[in-house]
């Protein structure tokens, strides 16, 4: 007998996907997704803040609750895992990406690409899960109405930035649906590009202040960071003392001898080095570590336990600064169920390469034991590389809108590299209805994350929670 040939898999066809994509409207036709009503079970979300921080460092959760009350922006940063649960209540097309999980505005940055080429992507992936593509539309969106809200824009202008971020996704979306799968891959924003279809889009001041950002973002390195977090202790670098934001080893376990802990955390360091490929473990086994210290970071991550690493290369000039954040379970699993990785580290670092166009070069993972015999899980990345971040409160309305359409296209991009964006791009369609759909949700749910944000405060009025004052590190 002829042995058996081998034929590959059968799988739809583009014109079966896009049929697929258009029937999803009849179970959730666009239009409904400006619909959001909260239930009268809706849980408490307080409630929801507290069972967060219940499992993080208790000494810091002040300092979370004293951010997140600035304003109803700051809350809305810190509060992905209530809008998790309130967006599983709303309708979804049945399709599945790749999530962010937390794609408000200011997770969209400037990032260095390995080649040291400065790119616009998204930056913050800890609660990165696979789920419906719809719901990080709709967090941007919000996020989006929220910010232009504490600027004083009025509601025409609110609704032009919304459809304007949402059209850039569909659109983008669109474009990606006819390409083949590595120019998809391929596909990404560098500074040029966005220097491009800034042309026309904001003003001349805009467009200067988007060159000094660029230029500010290339001076965000390590050895940046090494001239204003170190001193020199004894002869030695050390990581400068800055509590409770920046606390050496040392001041976090007083009662455990320093060789001790930095020997735990060499171990870390080099047992981390595995989840590397084979040239980058290379190039970090030429670096040696000299301290550590405990970093707050963030809004919604103020708690979780963060370390930043100062490593040394062919001399004492020579820095390389990592952070590892601890990596807890996704606010989206109990919505759309448990990651494949039983590692959460692992499972942050693996949906930030799939979602990025060009990932840290030391973006990595380990668990770690810690000194209470405790298992922790944990991402490893640079602390700071060519990062650049907006200031939404310095943005006119023209400027808002522009930023707010290249976040719309980069977050389909990321979409489209790991979910079916021929479905997408068919269930969306040619025309506006679903970017007109987003902007009645959009606002809707800023009434709500406002809501919340008073009821944070009533709580620290009352004495429910400790929120401490965060003034002083912001002067």
């Amino acid at each position: 007998m002829g042995q058996k040939q081998w034929h590959p898999a059968p799988r739809a066809t583009p014109a079966e996907r896009a049929a697929a994509g258009r029937a999803a409207r009849r179970t959730a036709p666009r239009s409904s997704h400006g619909e959001y009503r909260p239930g009268p079970d809706r849980p408490d979300p307080l409630a929801i803040l507290e069972a967060q921080s219940a499992l993080r460092v208790q000494e810091l959760i002040p300092i979370r609750y004293g951010r997140m009350s600035e304003s109803p922006f700051r809350f809305y940063r810190g509060a992905a895992a209530i809008m998790a649960s309130d967006l599983a209540g709303t309708p979804a097309s049945g399709v599945r990406v790749q999530l962010c999980g937390d794609a408000h505005m200011l997770n969209f940055r400037l990032l260095a690409s390995p080649e040291r080429r400065l790119m616009f992507d998204i930056n913050d992936f800890d609660e990165t899960l696979p789920g419906p593509w719809e719901w990080d539309v709709k967090r941007l969106a919000a996020s989006l109405v929220i910010a232009a809200r504490a600027n004083g824009y009025d509601d025409t202008v609110r609704a032009g930035i919304v459809q304007a971020a949402v059209r850039s996704y569909r659109e983008a979306m669109r474009r990606f649906a006819g390409m083949g799968n590595l120019d998809v891959w391929y596909a990404r924003m560098d500074a040029d590009r966005m220097r491009e279809l800034a042309e026309g889009r904001i003003s001349r001041r805009g467009r200067r202040s988007l060159d000094e950002a660029m230029v500010k973002a290339r001076t965000r390195d390590s050895l940046q960071v090494f001239g204003k977090l170190t001193e020199v202790v004894d002869g030695q670098v050390r990581i400068a003392a800055d509590p409770p934001l920046l606390t050496p080893l040392t001041d976090v376990l007083p009662t455990v001898e320093r060789t001790a802990l930095m020997t735990l955390f060499h171990g870390l360091v080099e047992r981390y080095g595995s989840t590397l490929s084979s040239d980058r473990r290379a190039l970090l086994a030429d670096f040696r570590l000299v301290d550590v210290a405990r970093k707050v970071v963030g809004v919604g991550s103020v708690g979780t336990r963060c370390w930043i690493f100062l490593l040394l290369g062919r001399d004492g000039r020579d820095p390389l600064f990592l952070q590892a954040k601890e990596a807890d379970t996704s606010v989206l699993a109990a919505h759309v169920g448990a990651s494949q990785y039983a590692n959460q580290g692992e499972r942050v670092v693996s949906g930030q390469r799939l979602m990025q166009a060009a990932s840290d070069i030391f973006l990595g993972w380990e668990r770690v034991e810690g000194i209470d015999g405790r298992n922790r899980d944990f991402y490893i990345r640079q602390l700071r590389d060519w990062k650049g971040i907006v200031v939404p409160e310095a943005m006119v309305p023209r400027g808002m809108r522009a930023f707010g359409e290249l976040c719309g296209a980069t977050l389909a991009r990321a979409h489209a590299r790991s979910g079916d964006r021929i479905a997408i791009a068919a269930y969306l369609g040619g025309k506006d209805a679903f970017d007109r759909a987003l902007v009645p949700f959009a606002e809707a749910y800023a009434d709500q994350n406002e809501r919340d944000h008073a009821a944070l405060l009533a709580a620290v009025r009352a004495g429910r929670l400790k929120a401490a004052d965060t003034t002083a590190e912001q002067a």
